[in-house]
């Protein structure tokens, strides 16, 4: 009896229960016809995804440019070619997959530098998809086009290719810090949705002028994936960057690379900065650095992230006195004909003596100036007073930000604290400072007190209307009077051409100059001490003297010293002098021109056309070299309608095996474009011009071939 009741119970229970169930459910159903969610998920939208493919329009990403146009950094399309070894992605009445691997083979290998066989060999593996390495990417649309029409002809499938922006520095080495670099965020997997993002550089500070926006179009579609007639289809133009036009003159940025790369080959220094500056609107028109990089290649990236323009701080030295003497200038304390007992001086903090530590006993102010007396400038900032100096210190903009356009500046350091630390900094040791610090400072004695801000960028163009803003030039104090800076100037000329003077060398026939150099002790990072063997070099020039058009800043980090060369400071002048000596020239040939544009020419698309054909249109301008044992052209660098510049060597590659040129005499630059285009990496012994190679000219290069290549500093 009690187990019939137990039973009623549990069926009166279950009863409830699936009533509640029932009503639960209908409720959901409710809720989910309603509202059309489940577990927060959109089923209305994921509906709408099924039967509707979207597609992202890339933007084109603003072009970086010279000050004349020239283009230093651009985009370009290129192609990867993918074959379809599977037939499960396949409709039957639209197959997608290789078919026909034999015909297939045939038609790639008139078009790309491999053999039909290993075509062959790939399209036959055991896979789903397949892809050509090197030879398969960086397709010109030229080639991709060709390819296509010859598949669909003969009716063939199988080879699909995916399109992508990339971001081509034609220059290679070039300002190549300061310009920076635009990639993929995950270069190895890039999205569709994914845009070319700066990451260092003016690429990086200016990315939202250079990106642009991205545009797209919808449209419906069946189950089976195609398009839906007559239904409409949504369209979003995307917004093309603005190109930037930089401050930089093309002509002297690549006169100063090469000086560096030669300089860093003879006397390998540490690290190199120069910067060639205009005085007036603080134009930079060249800069370089050493260790640098290849945008283009990526070469040597990973040794040489640091950007020393605005990044790295160091203690300048004896090219500080110039600022030194303009603020004792305007305080009244430098007086050019009055004397001091050089030598040494005692101080708070210690004592202080000359560089060759006796003096040259009682001396004038402007003598004092020419030999570059520790003693007269620690004398000079105790007469105005230590806190007057400090005031000069910040008026001139050390321990802040320039504001200048570029990543990750750096303030510098200027403790000021002890007596000692603070009477050092007249003299340039104690006080940390940036490249671009010093530029400004100097603005200041060159542009008659008024201090200019640095600069990298005059301009921002809109391709599509042409619409132009004017980036106009920055002034940003004024720490000295316009008759302290020419009294500065006039002094610092006088000491210049004094017999005797550190910096004497530098003058020049039928050119006023005037010039500081410097020779700074580098502190140990822990300790603080300084190393006592290891130095900064450096000098500053304005030219001409009396109203300078230019300031160049040149510092070297522990050169070694080779023969010819007397002290660390020869180094720094080496440069200097080819530097000046170029603009000299270079303002001359613009002045007789009547011009000081340097355009470009677009390279000629000489693809599928054969050698002799190519040969004729490249004519004797410019440098070239054969890849490949064909007839006819498939690849070549640089690439259709992108710059190409006097004397620029041109690669060719043909189709079949792949031949080794004659490389001897050619720059690592030179060598490396073989790489890049073959996908065949080569290793080099040395630095400078090639002597010999491994692989022999003429010799079939493979895609595990070890390719030795021999350089030396002298041209063979």
């Amino acid at each position: 009896m009690q187990n019939i009741k137990n039973r009623k119970y549990a069926t009166i229970g279950l009863f409830c229960i699936s009533i509640a169930a029932f009503f639960i459910l209908i409720a959901r159903l409710g809720w989910v016809m309603l509202y059309g969610e489940v577990s927060d998920e959109d089923l209305t939208k994921n509906i709408q995804n099924l039967y509707t493919n979207s597609q992202n329009i890339q933007a084109n990403r603003g072009s970086i440019l010279d000050k004349d146009g020239n283009p230093i950094a651009v985009d370009a399309t290129s192609y990867k070619m993918v074959a379809i070894l599977t037939d499960k992605w396949s409709n039957p009445k639209k197959p997608i997959h290789i078919q026909k691997p034999v015909e297939v083979a045939e038609v790639l290998a008139k078009y790309l530098p491999i053999s039909e066989d290993d075509i062959y060999t790939r399209l036959t593996q055991d896979a789903s998809q397949v892809e050509f390495g090197t030879v398969g990417s960086q397709l010109s649309y030229h080639t991709v086009s060709q390819i296509k029409k010859e598949l669909e002809e003969k009716e063939l499938s199988g080879i699909t290719f995916e399109e992508s922006k990339t971001r081509l520095y034609p220059n290679g080495v070039f300002a190549s810090h300061v310009i920076g670099l635009a990639q993929y965020p995950d270069p190895e997997e890039k999205k569709e949705s994914d845009r070319l993002e700066g990451i260092t550089g003016i690429e990086a500070s200016l990315d939202d002028v250079l990106a642009g926006v991205n545009g797209y179009y919808q449209f419906e579609k069946d189950s089976q994936g195609y398009i839906i007639p007559d239904e409409p289809v949504k369209m979003k133009e995307p917004i093309d960057g603005k190109n930037v036009y930089s401050t930089y003159d093309r002509q002297l940025q690549i006169h100063l690379e090469k000086t560096l790369d030669e300089i860093d080959l003879k006397n390998h220094p540490e690290n190199m900065v120069v910067t060639l500056m205009e005085a007036k609107t603080g134009n930079i028109v060249a800069g370089a650095q050493r260790p640098t990089f290849n945008a283009e290649t990526r070469e040597n990236i990973d040794e040489s992230w640091q950007n020393l323009f605005v990044e790295a701080a160091y203690e300048p030295g004896s090219t500080f006195k110039l600022l030194t003497t303009a603020a004792s200038v305007e305080e009244g304390s430098f007086s050019p004909d009055r004397y001091f007992q050089s030598g040494a001086i005692e101080t708070e903090g210690g004592v202080i003596r000359d560089f060759n530590e006796v003096g040259w006993g009682m001396i004038s102010h402007l003598e004092g100036l020419s030999k570059s007396s520790n003693v007269l400038f620690v004398t000079l900032v105790e007469e105005m007073g230590l806190d007057v100096w400090k005031k000069y210190l910040d008026g001139f903009g050390f321990g802040q930000l320039t504001g200048v356009k570029l990543p990750s500046e750096y303030e510098g350091s200027n403790p000021y604290e002890s007596s000692l630390q603070k009477v050092n900094t007249a003299f340039g040791q104690g006080i940390a400072v940036t490249p671009i610090q010093m530029m400004q400072a100097f603005s200041a004695i060159a542009n008659d007190g008024k201090m200019v801000r640095p600069r990298f960028v005059t301009k921002i163009v809109d391709p599509k209307t042409k619409e132009e803003t004017i980036l106009e030039p920055e002034y940003v104090q004024t720490p000295i009077s316009a008759e302290t800076a020419k009294l500065t100037r006039q002094y610092a000329k006088q000491a210049t051409e004094m017999e005797g003077s550190l910096t004497h060398n530098y003058m020049r026939e039928n050119e006023s100059i005037l010039a500081k150099t410097g020779t700074a002790e580098i502190a140990d990072s822990e300790t603080g001490k300084y190393l006592g063997n290891q130095y900064v070099f450096s000098v500053v020039t304005m030219f001409p003297a009396e109203d300078p058009q230019y300031i160049l800043y040149i510092t070297v980090r522990n050169p070694k010293l080779d023969e010819g060369d007397l002290f660390g400071g020869t180094v720094v002048e080496n440069i200097a002098r080819a530097m000046m000596d170029y603009l000299a020239e270079y303002q001359n040939a613009n002045h007789e021109e009547g011009t000081e544009d340097q355009q470009y020419a677009a390279t000629p698309n000489l693809l599928s056309k054969t050698v002799d054909e190519a040969l004729d249109k490249i004519g004797e301008n410019h440098p070239h070299a054969l890849i490949g044992s064909g007839q006819t052209i498939v690849q070549q660098y640089p690439l259709p309608d992108t710059p190409l510049f006097d004397h620029q060597r041109i690669l060719l590659m043909t189709e079949g095996a792949m031949t080794m040129p004659d490389v001897k005499g050619w720059s690592r630059n030179d060598i490396l474009k073989i790489s890049e285009i073959t996908g065949i990496p080569f290793t080099f012994e040395g630095e400078g011009y090639a002597q010999s190679q491994s692989l022999e000219p003429g010799s079939f290069m493979e895609q595990d071939s070890a390719i030795t290549i021999k350089l030396s500093p002298n041209y063979p």
